[in-house]
């Protein structure tokens, strides 16, 4: 029988609150614990909760707070200076990612479309990670928050122009009509952002900015229509949210909405987590196992050279280097709805499609570790490494 959704929330959130406590007690990260809790109660574990696409599309909205908040926190000025720095950056190690992707799935005797589609899941490094792992003191103070973000962003739109491509039917063929009307949106979404918050939103916070729970619906409101909006024009929600967060951080109550969003992030990000794991096919695991540890492996190493390399050369601190290729070092949860769509569309296998899963799996996991037991972070085990 399947569960509810009550009870699969029930299930949820007590099974992440047990093993929660559990990985902390063990010094493990926490988003180890929701990945590990997903695979045990899904479908291909003890089947306790089989409605694992419900709880995904639940779970993205949390991605979508995640980015307005993100954008809450960057100053357009700022903003614009960084990708300009870190467009060059983005592109070549891309390129090399991909590249890379692309022959260990010829190795391994994958089609060449397929080999494609694993090549294209390697260019990214997940913003979910990227950005729950950094101090938010990092975001406003420090450099390399910026960096990291900017890169972050430039790798989202090469994510969505992947999806544009593989969403047209056939690998090597855009929608032309498609992406040009992508292209010529965005300029337009900025700039009604923009004026719609300046004419509306920002006098309408003015006026009522002492009733708590308008301003809190009213945030909302903003976030899920930029996004929704921007996902209509092919955007995607999430650029729609960053947008959206962008618009307001010029905004004096910037920071309190940025607060009190905060609680409602972190609930979706365990859903996110958690469908995570449950959705990962252990059935066919033996058959991928061998190339998606090698793969993972991989890019855990050559992707934190390869940004240490890249930034090193624009003149960048040694440390700083290492810092930010490590916090992007491993794969991204754009990956995942890269497999997936290709996966509907047959382009791919279902063993290129778990291969995918399973190196993203792998790099979430590592790298988490890396990053929470060596670097600066909210969640860090160590009171000397934890930073809000």
């Amino acid at each position: 029988m399947e569960a509810s959704i009550f009870q699969s929330f029930f299930l949820i959130f007590t099974g992440a609150a047990i093993i929660a406590s559990l990985a902390l007690y063990t010094r493990q990260p926490l988003l180890v614990a929701y990945i590990v809790l997903g695979a045990l109660l899904g479908p291909y574990g003890f089947k306790l909760i089989t409605n694992v696409g419900l709880i995904s599309e639940i779970s993205r909205i949390g991605i979508i707070f995640l980015l307005f908040l993100l954008g809450l926190d960057m100053q357009p000025k700022a903003l614009a200076s960084v990708i300009k720095q870190v467009t060059p950056v983005a592109l070549i190690s891309s390129a090399l990612f991909a590249g890379c992707g692309y022959a260990i799935g010829i190795i391994f005797n994958y089609t060449p479309i397929e080999s494609m589609v694993i090549g294209m899941a390697m260019m990214f490094s997940s913003t979910i990670i990227g950005i729950k792992l950094l101090p938010t003191t990092v975001l406003h103070h420090r450099h390399s928050g910026e960096l990291l973000v900017g890169l972050l962003l430039l790798q989202d739109f090469l994510a969505i122009l992947c999806l544009m491509i593989l969403l047209s039917g056939e690998l090597g063929q855009v929608d032309i009509k498609q992406l040009g009307m992508t292209v010529i949106s965005l300029p337009f979404v900025v700039l009604f952002a923009w004026g719609f918050v300046r004419y509306i939103i920002q006098p309408l916070i003015s006026k009522f900015d002492r009733f708590h729970e308008y301003i809190f619906l009213l945030a909302l409101g903003w976030c899920l229509g930029m996004a929704e909006l921007c996902e209509a024009l092919g955007l995607s929600a999430e650029i729609g949210a960053f947008i959206g967060g962008i618009s307001l951080a010029t905004s004096p109550i910037a920071q309190y909405i940025a607060i009190n969003l905060k609680p409602l992030r972190d609930f979706f990000l365990i859903l996110f987590f958690f469908s995570l794991g449950a959705s990962f096919n252990l059935l066919i695991l033996g058959d991928i196992i061998v190339a998606a540890v090698i793969l993972g492996a991989i890019m855990l190493i050559l992707k934190p050279t390869t940004f240490r390399i890249l930034l090193g050369k624009q003149s960048e601190k040694k440390s700083l280097a290492w810092d930010i290729g490590f916090r992007l070092g491993q794969i991204s949860e754009f990956s995942l709805l890269i497999a997936l769509v290709a996966f509907k569309g047959a382009l791919i296998g279902e063993k290129a499609s778990t291969l995918i899963q399973a190196t993203a799996i792998i790099t979430f996991l590592i790298s988490s570790y890396i990053v929470v037991f060596n670097l600066p972070n909210p969640i860090a085990v160590n009171d000397k490494l934890r930073r809000d």
